[in-house]
């Protein structure tokens, strides 16, 4: 009987002594939420003075070169250099042969002493001329009073009628003779004047054949590059044929195309006597800013960079990525492009490692030492000391708790 009870008394016994432990067991406090906080990055703000510069892409020009045309036609005897030689000013370029130089040079000088001789000619006939009519007014006064006599004797009937008109037709070609020389005499300024002109004309023609036949022996102006080399020797060109160019090697420019905004404070800063400096980014070439062109697009317009010497020598056509200086601007600072969030906010981390949006202006980049390209900015809620968040958050918000890091030294 007993058997049968002892079970049941050990199970009341284990329920008992949990309800026991149940009821005597601590109570747990209760568990409070806590805040998630995000690692981010901050840099702490230096503001200073910054250039900030334009990127922009130009092409090489070489505004002085020189195309070279041949001044008479003819055949090229000699072309010493070559397509992209380097030559000294006075070296020769290309001539053409004397064969066809020299017949010109005969022919318009023998113009010249024709017209010379044709003057000296009509001088020496004007003299004839007026020696001629004196003798041939005598003649005419003789053959006047011949008339008369013979008139005043027919009239007497001393003389016969035929004698008269023989006297007549002597009168009448004495006063021709002398009418004709007058003439003559009267059209020498005219013929002069005529000869003179055509005198001037030859030796102006003379002249320039003469120029040409200097210039048919090309001669460098100044040390340059050839390049477009279009004859080789023993072609033969026509008059005003273009041969070769020549470009100088100082003077070279970088006509970059610069966008509207942008031009107003380059040309303010021009005027004020700025030096704005460009470096390429390949090669090393380093330009100045010296003017704009002329006419804009709607694209913008034409700055006009000159090469600065002992920078290297890029050929014309070359088509170079550049970083153009614009004005300085004070209490600027340099951020990386990852702490701008839409068009013009950053975040500051306050005291108490929250977020705290801040409104800025966009200066323009900056290039950093190793070459990459940061984002300057300012305004008036930046201040140095500051720590300004440059690790991009998609869900920053005004409030937000972060956990900053700050860069390492040299980073």
């Amino acid at each position: 009987m007993a058997k049968r009870w002892l079970p049941l008394l050990i199970l009341a016994a284990g329920v008992a002594g949990f309800l026991l432990l149940r009821l005597t067991r601590p109570e747990p406090p209760d568990a409070e939420p806590a805040e998630r906080s995000w690692r981010v990055g901050v840099q702490t703000l230096t503001l200073a003075r910054h250039t900030p510069v334009l990127p922009l892409y130009g092409e090489v020009v070489a505004p002085d070169q020189l195309t070279v045309v041949a001044s008479l036609a003819g055949r090229v005897a000699e072309r010493p250099v070559r397509e992209g030689d380097t030559v000294a000013a006075g070296a020769l370029l290309v001539a053409v042969s004397e064969e066809d130089v020299t017949p010109l040079l005969h022919q318009a000088e023998a113009q010249v002493a024709d017209l010379e001789a044709q003057i000296a000619a009509e001088s020496v006939r004007h003299r004839s001329d007026l020696r001629a009519l004196e003798s041939e007014q005598a003649i005419l006064a003789n053959a006047r009073r011949q008339f008369q006599r013979l008139e005043s004797l027919l009239a007497r009937n001393l003389a016969s009628r035929e004698s008269l008109e023989a006297a007549t037709d002597a009168l009448a070609r004495a006063e021709l003779t002398v009418r004709t020389r007058q003439r003559a005499i009267d059209e020498h300024p005219a013929r002069m004047a005529s000869l003179e002109a055509r005198l001037a004309q030859a030796r102006a023609n003379w002249a320039t054949v003469r120029r040409d036949a200097d210039r048919a022996r090309v001669l460098a102006p100044f040390a340059g590059v050839v390049t477009d080399i279009r004859v080789a020797p023993g072609d033969q060109v026509a008059r005003n044929a273009p041969l070769l160019t020549l470009y100088p090697e100082d003077g070279l420019e970088l006509r970059a195309l610069v966008p509207e905004g942008y031009r107003p404070e380059l040309e303010q800063a021009l005027a004020a006597g700025a030096e704005l400096r460009a470096e390429a980014t390949e090669g090393g070439y380093r330009f100045r800013l010296v003017r704009f062109s002329g006419q804009a697009s709607p694209a913008g317009t034409e700055a006009i960079l000159r090469l600065m010497p002992g920078t290297g020598r890029p050929r014309p056509g070359a088509l170079l990525p550049i970083l153009l200086q614009r004005p300085a601007r004070a209490d600027t600072v340099a951020v990386p492009f990852s702490a701008l969030y839409g068009a013009d906010r950053v975040y500051l981390v306050d005291d108490q490692q929250r977020l705290r949006r801040v409104a800025v202006e966009r200066v323009g980049e900056i290039r950093r030492p190793d070459g990459s390209p940061w984002l300057l900015i300012a305004g008036p809620s930046l201040a140095s000391g500051q720590r300004l968040v440059v690790t991009h958050l998609p869900n920053a918000v005004t409030g937000l708790k972060v956990d900053a890091v700050e860069p390492e030294p040299g980073s």
